[in-house]
């Protein structure tokens, strides 16, 4: 490509070369291409060659090198236009190349009046100055002429007027879409996107403009690692350690440390595609860090399909590790934590709308990721336990995550299972959630007696689950009740013993005692008053009218009736 220019520059060169009665004295050699030329018609204007010539230890200069100049042949071919008089167009892409080659070539006013300084300098500053579009191609041009056009002022000229400009668009939009000079700033490499936003950043730009501009530059530079999160495609994108990743990483990074200080700035989707990209470029950790500080600071606002995003590669397949979303949630609920201190609140007994939004959407995500055969137990109970207890008004969301988790892991044990569901609290189920449990065959024989219980517990009490009592007073109530059975059972079995010991003294007394009025004995006085004590008389629990002498009468076997 360069050698195509350097010979059509070199083409053109030879149809306006003036006079050509008078013979070509000098080549001037500009990388690949060789311009023959007149000495007289280039040190008129160009007081750099005339000092190559006058300093020239060569009788007779022939040649003169001129491969550093700024802009290459196509560049030297319109300076030499201008040391020939004849005409060529100065543009918004190459005036900053001729402004830098004029100062390379010292064709400045000093030397000749109206120079190719002062003519580029005129034009610069009333075309493409004026306007934050021209201002941005003529900053893009530069890329390729530093430093000289940082220290000639340039760079920083095309910044000002471009920051300047963005900054009445973002308040005061002159055309539609309101956001497009957000697109007009990703032609810029990044080093000079982020003097924009530096500049934009110290004249007072709202977070939101900065914000704007950054999500912009990041989806079109990072376009196949930041747009796409699907699952679905990128299978052919190389992870390892290549240039164009290497430079990926770097894009990344730089744009993560352009974010303005306010944490809500970015929506909570864009943040998640941004640090699911850089867990899959290997990212520096101060940059994933950021990203996830940001995350949990919002994670209220956050979908299931967010944090998914976070835990499957692009090939929608292999998860990522899910360290990130435990530093994500732990953050989140370290923060309700100090907010609620703050408040001058307890938060075990309440958490906020916030938290409860977080632990639906964590508990829709364990249903989600549940589904992976190789989603270990303590992975899955980490981050179930994340979220505090109170959080959760009921765990129906849980259970199907749970039930999920057992129908994809067949094969555990009796304990696995138990510990598997000792996330969930049985007691707080609804009655559809509890009536499914009572006939999952998946679940530990524990858990379904809990959900049994309840229910029994419920048609005793006469109530339904909207005059229930909550999980905590449930809970208690089973405890108590569990006490008063195990009581109960006790003085039943005594009661009976005593009946059976008063029982054989009727009999061995009855024969000297027969048609005499009975006195009352203290085996029968005893046994009314046990009578008296009996707990589950008048209450729900009545077991007045079971058969004393019930054979098959067996004590209940006893249970925890509480895993949480």
């Amino acid at each position: 490509m360069a050698n195509s220019r350097a010979s059509l520059a070199m083409e053109r060169t030879g149809q306006w070369v003036f006079p050509r009665e008078i013979p070509t004295d000098v080549i001037v050699e500009v990388g690949e291409a060789n311009f023959s030329l007149h000495k007289f018609m280039l040190i008129a204007k160009s007081n750099y060659i005339r000092k190559l010539i006058i300093e020239s230890k060569e009788a007779d200069l022939a040649r003169i090198n001129l491969s550093n100049i700024p802009g290459g042949p196509e560049i030297f071919e319109k300076a030499a236009r201008f040391c020939y008089g004849v005409n060529f167009d100065i543009t918004v892409l190459n005036v900053a190349a001729l402004r830098c080659a004029a100062e390379y070539l010292q064709m400045t006013d000093l030397y000749c009046e109206n120079n190719l300084c002062s003519r580029t300098e005129d034009f610069l500053s009333q075309v493409p100055l004026s306007s934050l579009s021209g201002a941005l191609v003529v900053l893009k041009s530069c890329e390729d002429l530093l430093p000289m056009a940082e220290d000639l002022k340039i760079v920083q000229r095309c910044v000002d007027v471009a920051s300047a400009k963005a900054c009445v668009e973002a308040n005061f939009p002159s055309r539609s879409p309101p956001n497009w000079w957000t697109e007009e700033l990703t032609i810029l490499d990044v080093s000079f996107f982020e003097k924009i936003i530096t500049s934009m950043k110290s004249g007072g730009a709202k977070a939101l403009t900065i914000a704007s501009a950054i999500i912009t530059y990041a989806e079109r530079s990072l376009r196949d690692l930041v747009r796409d999160h699907s699952g679905n495609g990128i299978k052919s994108l190389d992870s390892g350690e290549s240039d164009i990743r290497i430079q990926q990483r770097d894009l990344l990074q730089s744009i993560v440390a352009l974010m303005p200080p306010e944490k809500a700035a970015f929506p909570i989707n864009f943040l998640c595609r941004l640090l699911r990209t850089g867990i899959f470029l290997r990212a520096a950790n101060i940059c994933k860090n950021e990203l996830e500080k940001r995350i949990s600071v919002i994670l209220e606002h956050a979908t299931v399909d967010d944090l998914l995003v976070l835990s499957f590669s692009y090939d929608g397949e292999r998860q990522f590790d899910h360290e990130s979303i435990r530093r994500i949630i732990s953050g989140f609920v370290e923060k309700e934590k100090n907010v609620s201190v703050f408040n001058g609140g307890d938060f075990k007994e309440a958490s906020s709308t916030a938290m409860q939004r977080v632990a639906k959407t964590v508990d829709a995500y364990l249903g989600e990721i549940a589904t992976s055969v190789d989603l270990s137990i303590s992975k899955f109970n980490g981050i179930a336990n994340l979220v505090p207890k109170g959080a959760r008004k009921v765990d129906d969301d849980l259970y199907r995550a749970i039930d999920i988790y057992l129908k994809t892991h067949p094969n555990l044990d009796e304990i696995e299972r138990e510990n598997v569901c000792s996330v969930m609290d049985p007691l707080k189920l609804s009655y559809d959630a509890r009536v499914h449990a009572s006939q999952n065959k998946r679940l530990p024989v524990q858990i379904v007696l809990h959900a049994l219980y309840y229910d029994q517990l419920k048609v005793r009490s006469g109530t339904d689950d909207q005059t229930m009592p909550n999980a905590v007073t449930t809970r208690n109530q089973l405890q108590a009740d569990v006490s008063l059975m195990k009581e109960n059972e006790e003085l039943r079995t005594e009661l009976l013993k005593m009946k059976m010991n008063v029982k054989d003294l009727q009999k061995t007394q009855g024969t000297s005692s027969k048609g005499n009025v009975k006195k009352p004995t203290f085996f029968s006085s005893m046994t009314k008053t046990l009578g008296k004590l009996n707990p589950f008389k008048h209450g729900s629990k009545d077991t007045s009218n079971m058969d004393d002498g019930m054979p098959g009468l067996t004590k209940p076997r006893r249970r925890r009736f509480s895993i949480s």
